[in-house]
């Protein structure tokens, strides 16, 4: 995935959800000087951000192709207010996937709305990896006026925690998930879980993914341990007929990228190609 020489502009943005909690921050990218019919909603994952890694890039890759493109952080991602340290892990362990699904329906409404883009687009495209990509299947099934999805190495379930950290939970307890990049301990509380159980039917992924009729690429890497591909292939069996299984040799759960970013290995040009291709053929 070469850089683009593409002379783009980035705005950057704040919304205020429905509840007055954190604001959700993000970057909207178009080429200069045009105003583009088509637009990308990007999704990060679990402790993810919109600048790492390759998200940037990505961003960039879909804004030269000609695509407005948003890529925002979760209110509650744990990411403080220069985009970048883990700053804010009080609201890091609030967080739950309803109010991730609700975040990114908000993100679509304002990219239908006025003040945001340049122009209303014709046509709406969301980009999730891991639990963003999960996440995003959970929106799209919601919201009928998405028109193509692509997932990046998604969660097929929400129900990936053992039987000791479910139990701190239900005493009460945070449950802390290491960040092996930044050393820190990064906690998860009581409300998740909470969510989880109250939000049974609104938070089955694989559900959602059988109500879905839009064109869906499913992404994944064979080498994946963090979401193995058996959820692509779970997710893929049920979408049926509107969806395509892209597995990727070697790929691991980043597809070879680190944060800082150093440039695109194979295995990300490959998923990064097939993204572009898919969101030109449905969007344009």
């Amino acid at each position: 995935m070469p850089e683009t020489t593409t002379a783009l502009t980035r705005t950057r943005f704040e919304l205020r959800p429905r509840d007055g909690g954190p604001p959700v921050r993000g970057d909207l990218r178009v080429q200069e000087g045009t105003k583009p019919l088509s637009a990308v909603v990007i999704c990060h994952g679990f402790k993810g951000f919109r600048e790492w890694g390759f998200f940037p890039a990505v961003a960039r890759s879909l804004a030269a192709a000609g695509h407005a493109v948003v890529s925002f952080d979760f209110s509650h991602n744990g990411v403080g207010a220069d985009g970048v340290d883990f700053s804010a892990l009080d609201l890091f362990a609030q967080q739950t996937h309803s109010r991730n699904v609700e975040e990114i329906r908000m993100l679509l409404e304002a990219v239908r709305g006025k003040g945001l883009l340049p122009r209303r687009p014709k046509h709406l495209g969301l980009l999730g990896h891991s639990r963003g990509g999960g996440e995003a299947v959970l929106a799209a099934a919601e919201d009928g006026r998405v028109d193509a999805l692509v997932t990046w190495n998604a969660i097929a379930t929400v129900h990936r925690w053992t039987d000791e950290q479910l139990g701190r939970w239900r005493r009460g307890e945070s449950v802390e998930i290491a960040n092996a990049r930044t050393g820190q301990a990064m906690p998860v509380g009581p409300a998740y879980l909470h969510d989880v159980e109250e939000n049974t039917e609104r938070l089955d992924i694989r559900r959602a993914a059988a109500r879905l009729t839009l064109p869906w690429l499913i992404v994944h890497g064979e080498a994946d341990t963090s979401v193995t591909p058996d959820d692509a292939r779970t997710l893929w069996d049920m979408a049926g007929e509107n969806a395509e299984l892209l597995l990727i040799q070697d790929a691991d759960h980043t597809f070879g990228a680190k944060h800082p970013y150093q440039g695109a290995a194979d295995t990300l040009r490959t998923a990064s190609e097939a993204t572009l291709e898919w969101f030109d053929a449905h969007l344009k």
